[in-house]
Order: structure tokens, then C-alpha cells, then sequence
């Protein structure tokens, strides 16, 4: 643009330069035709008028001509600006600096019981234009479908267009499920970050019941995982959010975790464009929490959870949720998390504040904690120093204890938190742990 402006003041000055050279070759000519000046010679006296009046048409046509050059250059340079390309509409994805627009991507199948995730987001969300809802349906299924048309504009219904059945190694047979999920969760994501543009996504999917205050958290955290590179995501889940596992009094504290809890989780757009090119066939959840992708990041999870699941029914069979998943506690308060402070969250402050007061609580034996209620009593520690022995006490406790690439479910650096008997319990690691084994899994 700065090019092109130049131009049309060169071509302008060149206009000027020209006139006046024009006008000082006119003030410089001789007054009449070559030929001896003098009162005598009246054939002289009666060529003025006429070379003046030639003179003046002649600078009348080379005016014309310099006007046509001005008016040529004006309009080269007004085409050249219309051929320049408009910068682009504002984005959908774009954020206000208050208020970003965040959209919920609901991932659904062949759940008709869709519509009580759909009616409990619907019910929450605060604004409809900051928090639109997007419903992307794989399976094709025609009820399901229906529910969710029966929403109209208040949902966009996108649908996966591929649902053939995919190659599978013979021994992944049964886990075809697993593929067509995770070939689903790729295309809906393109969907909202390359086709929609958006900067940041929720994604829910369609077993799962919102908090009252499940918008409030997110856009309460929101800034914090713009901000910290050490932070990958924000997740509404917690593993060991089982009723008598966590303080219910106390919903509003929030933990970094290094396990990758899904169930209910934001993401950026720039996340999406490092895991978009290399994402897996099958198993996308494992796939998130091996280092390769974590890179040693963490995500955000809450004390109590705020989604619940709903469906015993789905390709893992059931897996885990009539022993956990069924007995997770949904908060039900609304917590003002926007006129919190989280600070507290930012990656140095809080392993200085929360491996202060993993070590120093009491170690106590499991026995101890078993036979004391610990009602009114201070925080304390029960130390694992390996696999086996960490299996054995989440075991004993209620707690989840599967390891993935060697993160404990809901664990930071190796600590779980959680309560038992209404007394705050570290399950820790030694105080000089040195990182996850991978084959602990």
C-alpha cells in the first residue's frame, strides 16, 4: 500500500514539474515571429494578437494532456487497491479481550440420550454467542439425529461423512469402536479449528452432564492456559472424584495434573496444529497421555468434578464404571471462579506451594489412616516407592490405579490428592522422585 501511494505522489509531482517547465518555456519565448521590432513595421504589431492566442491554445492542449497523465494515475492507482486483497472477516474463533468465544463440541453416535447433555449445556452456558454449540454426530443414527434436530438454531448439527468400516489388524477386531471414535474425534476437530476457525474448543461428548458452574470454570482458566506453555489443557474431570474422595466443601480449589483426564475438556487451536498431523487410528485418550505428547505439560482439573457420565453402554463395555465411574460426584454449587484468584495455578508458584505441603504432612502406614476417622485433622502423606506398592495403597483406598505411561490417575509429579475419612491424604512418591517410568504401565 505504502508502494502504491508513493506512486500516485510521484505521478502528482511530476504533474507539477511539468506545468512548470511548461509555463517557464512559454514566459521565455520571444513575443512575436522571428523578424526585425520596431513601431515602423505595423505587420509585426499585427502578428501579436494572433501568436498570443496560439500560445494560449497551446498551453490549453498541454494542460488537456498533463490532466489526462493526473487522471491516469489516480486511476492506476484505485484499481491497484481494489486488487488488493480485503483483509479477511473477523474470525469466528476470535476473542474479545473479556469475553472469548469459546465453542462446546459435542461429540455424538447413536445415544439418543443425547438430549440430557444437551439440555443441561443449553441451561448453563451463560451467552449463546460466546459459547455456541456445536453437535458433530458419527454412526449415522437416525433417532439420535432426530433429538438433535429437534433443537433447531440453538445447536449446529454437523455430520461425520465417512462411516465405512476401517482396515483393523486382525487382533484389534473388537476395537473397531476405538477406530471409528478416534477417526470421528479427527474430522469433528478439523471441523471446528480449519473449517470454522475458531481459537479454542470444550469438548463434551454425549454421556456427559454438566455443573452449574461448568462455564464459569472454564472461562475462569481460560487466560491462564493462553498464557502458560506448560499447560496444554483444562479438563472438568477428576479421576478420583468419587463422593467420599473428595471435600465437597471446598469445590472451588482447583490442581494441576500431569494425567490427561479428558471427560469434558478445553483445548487451543494451537494444540490442534501439533497433534492434528501425526493422530492416531485408535486409542486417541492413551495416545494424549504417552510423553511423546504430553512433552511434559499439564492440564487443569478440579477438585469435585463438573461432568458426570451417564453411559454404561459404549464400546469399552462398561469398563471401570460400575466400580468408578458411576460414583462420581457432580458439583452442584455454583463457584464465582471468574472473581477468583488462580495464580496460584501458575507452574512455579504451585509446586512451591504444593510440594511444601505434600512434604511436610506427617507420613503415616495405611493402618493408621484406616483406623483413624481424622476428622478435623491436618493433611498427611502415605509414600509408595514403586509400581506394586503404589497399586496396592490406590487399591486399598478406592482409588484409580491404573497407571498410564506411568502417571497415576489425577497424580502431579507422582502425588495424588484426595480425601479419605474427611482428612486431607498425599499418596507420594519419595521426596527425590525423578520423573515417570513408562514401564510402570
Amino acid at each position: 500500500m505504502l508502494k502504491k501511494t508513493s506512486l500516485a505522489l510521484w505521478g502528482a509531482a511530476l504533474f507539477l514539474a511539468w506545468n512548470g517547465l511548461l509555463l517557464l518555456f512559454l514566459w521565455s519565448r520571444p513575443a512575436t515571429l522571428p523578424g526585425p521590432q520596431n513601431p515602423q513595421n505595423p505587420e509585426s504589431s499585427r502578428l501579436l494578437p494572433a501568436q498570443l492566442l496560439q500560445l494560449a491554445q497551446d498551453a490549453e492542449a498541454e494542460l488537456r494532456l498533463q490532466r489526462e497523465l493526473l487522471l491516469q494515475i489516480q486511476k492506476f492507482s484505485r484499481l491497484q487497491r481494489q486488487k488488493t486483497p480485503k483483509p479477511p472477516p473477523q474470525l469466528a474463533g476470535s476473542t474479545e479481550a473479556e469475553f472469548p468465544v469459546i465453542p462446546v463440541l459435542v461429540l455424538a453416535c447413536d445415544r439418543s440420550s443425547v438430549r440430557r447433555c444437551l439440555d443441561k449445556i443449553l441451561r448453563y452456558r451463560p451467552s449463546a454467542r460466546r459459547f455456541p454449540v456445536i453437535v458433530s454426530q458419527d454412526c449415522g443414527h437416525a433417532e439420535t439425529a432426530r433429538v438433535i434436530a429437534s433443537y433447531g438454531p440453538a445447536v449446529a448439527h454437523i455430520r461425520q461423512p465417512d462411516l465405512s468400516d476401517i482396515a483393523v489388524p486382525p487382533e484389534h477386531r473388537k476395537f473397531q469402536g476405538y477406530y471409528k471414535i478416534s477417526r470421528h474425534y479427527r474430522w469433528a476437530l478439523g471441523q471446528v479449528f480449519r473449517t470454522f476457525r475458531y481459537r479454542a474448543a470444550i469438548v463434551v461428548e454425549d454421556d456427559l452432564e454438566v455443573a452449574p458452574d461448568f462455564f464459569e470454570y472454564f472461562q475462569a482458566v481460560f487466560p491462564l492456559l493462553q498464557r502458560d506453555p506448560s499447560l496444554w489443557c483444562i479438563s472438568a474431570w477428576n479421576d478420583n472424584g468419587k463422593e467420599g474422595l473428595v471435600d465437597a466443601g471446598r469445590a472451588e480449589l482447583l490442581y494441576r495434573t500431569d494425567f490427561f483426564p479428558g471427560l469434558g475438556w478445553l483445548l487451543l487451536a494451537e494444540l490442534w496444529d501439533e497433534l492434528e498431523p501425526k493422530w492416531p487410528p485408535a486409542f486417541w485418550d492413551d495416545w494424549m497421555r504417552q510423553p511423546e505428547q504430553r512433552r511434559g505439560r499439564s492440564c487443569v482439573r478440579p477438585e469435585v468434578s463438573r461432568t458426570m457420565t451417564f453411559g454404561r453402554k459404549g464400546v469399552s463395555h462398561g469398563q471401570f464404571f460400575d466400580q468408578y465411574l458411576k460414583f462420581i460426584k457432580l458439583n452442584d454449587r455454583f463457584v464465582p471462579f471468574t472473581q477468583l484468584d488462580l495464580s496460584y495455578l501458575k507452574k512455579e508458584e504451585y509446586e512451591r506451594l504444593f510440594l511444601q505441603q505434600v512434604y511436610s504432612a506427617p507420613e503415616v502406614k495405611l493402618e493408621e489412616l484406616q483406623k483413624d476417622a481424622g476428622r478435623d485433622s491436618g493433611p498427611v502423606r502415605l509414600q509408595y516407592r514403586g509400581r506394586d506398592s503404589f497399586k496396592a495403597l490406590a487399591k486399598a483406598l478406592g482409588l484409580m490405579d491404573d497407571l498410564k505411561s506411568g502417571v497415576p490417575r489425577a497424580g502431579y509429579r507422582g502425588v495424588v490428592s484426595f480425601v479419605c475419612r474427611g482428612r486431607r491424604v498425599f499418596l507420594a512418591p519419595p521426596s527425590d522422585w525423578t520423573g515417570y517410568d513408562p514401564s510402570w504401565s
